[in-house]
C-alpha cells in the first residue's frame, strides 16, 4: 500500500486527488476526511503504518525547528517500526539552503540516509503560486516585494505533485536519488508584474518588515518570509532546472509565470 500524509495541505491534495482512483494508495491528514486515515505527527503513540510499503512524507508544514523535526522524527520511526519499505520526501532545494526553514530539511535528509529503510528525496523549489502571495500586486497597481534585482526559478505546485505521483508508483527505481525539481526559467520581479498587467516597484527589507510585523502575526513567519524575500533578492533561488524535472514529468513543465499569474 502507498500512504501519502498531509492530503490537507497544498501539495498533499493535488497528490491525493491524482491518485484518488488507485486501488492500493490511501491518504492520510491530521483531520482526515471521509476515506482518509488519521496521520497525526503530533501525537506519535498514535501511528501506525502496519501495511505501508511505500510512504510518501509530505513535509510537515510550517513550524519552528524542533516542531518539525519533532514531526518527522515520530513519523519516520513509526515507518521503520511498522516495516515500511520505502519513503519519499519532499524536501527543499539544496539552494533554499539559505532559507530560514531549511534546516529541518536537512535534519531529516540525513535521518533518512541514517534509516535502514530505503528512500528518495524530491528537494522542491519555490511554488509558482508561494509568489503570488509573496509578490502580488497592491490595490495601486504595483508589485512592491522586495525582490530587487533578483531572480527566482519558481516552479508549478501540480507539476511537483506529478513528479511525486511518478515516484511514489515506482519507488524501487528511485531508491538513494536525490532530486533536485525547479523551474526552468528564472523570474524576477519585473516579470512578475508584467505577467499581471502592473508596474514593479520593489521597496526596502526593513520596511517590509515592518508591514509584515503588525497585530496577528506569528512570530516566526516573519523572519521565514523576510529569508524568503532575502535569499531571492541575494540570487540564491536563480539557477533553473538541469533535467530532473522535464525528466520526470509526464509532460512538458508548466510555464511558472502563468502559473503565477494565474493564482494572483
Amino acid at each position: 500500500m502507498l500512504l501519502i500524509t498531509g492530503a490537507s495541505g497544498a501539495l498533499g491534495s493535488l497528490v491525493a486527488q491524482k491518485l484518488a482512483h488507485h486501488p492500493h494508495a490511501r491518504t492520510g491528514s491530521r483531520t482526515p476526511a471521509p476515506g482518509q486515515v488519521a496521520v497525526d505527527f503530533d501525537a506519535p503513540h498514535t501511528l501506525d503504518f502496519q501495511g505501508v510499503d511505500t510512504l510518501l512524507l509530505i513535509s510537515a508544514g510550517y513550524g519552528e525547528d524542533d516542531t518539525v523535526i519533532a514531526r518527522h522524527e515520530a513519523a519516520i520511526t513509526a515507518a521503520e517500526r511498522s516495516g515500511v519499505r520505502h519513503v519519499i520526501y519532499t524536501s527543499l532545494t539544496a539552494e533554499g539552503d539559505h532559507l530560514p526553514y531549511a534546516l529541518a530539511h536537512r535534519w531529516t535528509e540525513r535521518r533518512l540516509r541514517d534509516s535502514p529503510v530505503a528512500s528518495t528525496v524530491l528537494r522542491n523549489g519555490l511554488y509558482a503560486e508561494l509568489l503570488a502571495a509573496l509578490a502580488a500586486p497592491g490595490p495601486d497597481g504595483r508589485v512592491t516585494a522586495p525582490l530587487g534585482t533578483g531572480r527566482v526559478a519558481a516552479v508549478a505546485r501540480e507539476d511537483l505533485a506529478d513528479v511525486a505521483v511518478r515516484v511514489a508508483l515506482e519507488p524501487d527505481a528511485h531508491a538513494g536519488r536525490t532530486y533536485e525539481l525547479v523551474g526552468e526559467h528564472a523570474l524576477g520581479g519585473a516579470d512578475l508584474a508584467e505577467a499581471v498587467g502592473a508596474t514593479y516597484a520593489p521597496t526596502s527589507l526593513a520596511a517590509t518588515r515592518t508591514a509584515l510585523s503588525g497585530p496577528g502575526s506569528v512570530p516566526f513567519q516573519v523572519p521565514m518570509l523576510m529569508g524568503t524575500y532575502s535569499a531571492i533578492a541575494a540570487g540564491f533561488l536563480a539557477t533553473p532546472d538541469q533535467g530532473p524535472l522535464r525528466t520526470l514529468l509526464p509532460h512538458p513543465p508548466r510555464n511558472a509565470l502563468t502559473t503565477y499569474a494565474t493564482a494572483t
